[in-house]
């Protein structure tokens, strides 16, 4: 299996963007890491994007083909992943394993999403195709709602308070305020959060991730033509991907999920290191309990103390293990089909020394931890700024 590595990476400004369709957006983004890359178009050998549903949101199915016609690579294959909030993550694991497994030399991985288009009534009921649509959305369950119900149960488990899911709110916001191309970048306070209207009890309006516009792109290579195209690639040490019932009632725990334990462990021995190795995450924060759940489940804490280490500034700038440097998806954004390539785009750039005013001290390895639906599909990526 040969290395992988990451050469150029774009991503648009995060928010409400009227002055773009969809096809603008990932143009700008992909255009971006091929510049950054300085690289031609005619070098990329396939496209995997990353889309969760245009087809709701803007009314365009067949997303790949119109991405690579736009971006002048229609003679190039293109493929399609869906895999919810997890799609541009699950792309970039499937675009590793084919430079990897000796396919493609070069590729770009993108992902993309246009929201904003429609309600937010209209988003919610899009946003519950991720769940089981007979035995969940069907009843009436929202997707907010499912992780309300996972955020009460770790409280009544583990004694979790709601002060501490909006201190992952809290940091995030703050972070957001050094990202010129976060969504929200000004800053909170836990009574903001805790006063903010209800969406489901005990989330908060301001533990929820916003509808958002944008686009991200990644170039790969394999790790033997990576100093051909920059002097700073960012190598792919480990990954792993893994799914769990897509019913919360089907799982026998829903204080943890068991997707995310089970592809970590598979890129952590991938990787060759520990949780204690990684200086820097960016981590799944679609709601606050999300990343509490995400530090027990990656082994950054014991079961149960996720809500400590908030507490006690462990995954601040500068704490024992940074979370969300870009100020994740509760303030950076969440473009559903553009959330996994965002991330990887953040943990490059913390890895180059790039990240400006946010930048985490001596990063040397990093990791994106990528959820689609209520933790049904997990894909973990562990970068490094040596080769295995």
């Amino acid at each position: 299996m040969r290395d992988v590595a990451v050469v150029g990476i774009g991503m648009t400004k995060f928010g409400e963007r009227w002055d773009k369709q969809l096809r603008d957006l990932f143009v700008e983004a992909a255009n971006e890491a091929l510049k950054d890359a300085s690289m031609g178009k005619d070098e990329v050998q396939a496209l995997f994007v990353g889309n969760f549903s245009a087809g709701s949101f803007v009314g365009q199915e067949h997303v790949a083909p119109l991405l690579a016609d736009y971006l002048s690579l229609k003679s190039k294959p293109a493929f399609r992943i869906e895999n919810a909030c997890a799609s541009s993550g699950m792309a970039f694991n499937l675009a590793c394993m084919a430079i990897a497994s000796g396919i493609y030399d070069i590729v770009m991985v993108g992902g993309v999403e246009k929201m904003t288009d429609i309600s937010v009534s209209e988003a919610t009921s899009v946003y519950a195709k991720a769940m089981d649509a007979e035995w969940e959305s069907f009843f009436g369950l929202t997707l907010p709602a499912a992780f309300a119900l996972i955020a009460r149960r770790h409280m009544v488990q583990y004694g979790t308070k709601p002060e501490q899911l909006a201190m992952v709110s809290v940091k995030n916001h703050r972070n957001a305020t050094k990202n010129p191309l976060a969504q929200f970048q000004f800053e909170i306070t836990v009574e903001r959060v805790l006063t903010s209207p209800i969406v489901s009890d005990p989330l908060h309006v301001l533990d929820c991730s916003p509808i958002t516009d944008g686009a991200a792109a990644i170039v790969l290579c394999s790790a033997e033509l990576a100093k051909k195209y920059t002097d700073t690639p960012i190598y792919v040490l480990g990954f792993g991907a893994a799914s769990d019932s897509i019913a919360l009632h089907d799982r026998p725990d829903i204080t943890t999920f068991s997707a995310t334990v089970k592809a970590s462990r598979q890129a952590y021995k991938m990787a060759g290191i520990e949780p204690k190795n990684i200086n820097v995450a960016e981590l799944h924060d679609s709601f606050t309990i999300a990343e509490i759940i995400s530090y027990e489940d990656l082994g950054f804490c014991e079961k149960g103390k996720g809500g400590l280490m908030i507490e006690e500034g462990e995954t601040e700038i500068g704490g024992r293990i940074p979370v969300n440097p870009s100020g994740g998806l509760k303030a950076r954004g969440n473009p559903i089909g553009a959330t996994g390539a965002a991330q990887i785009v953040e943990i490059v750039q913390q890895l180059r020394g790039e990240a400006g005013k946010r930048q985490v001290s001596d990063a040397e390895i990093g990791m994106t931890q990528n959820i689609g639906g209520s933790g049904s599909t997990c894909v973990v990526h562990i970068f490094g700024r040596q080769r295995r």
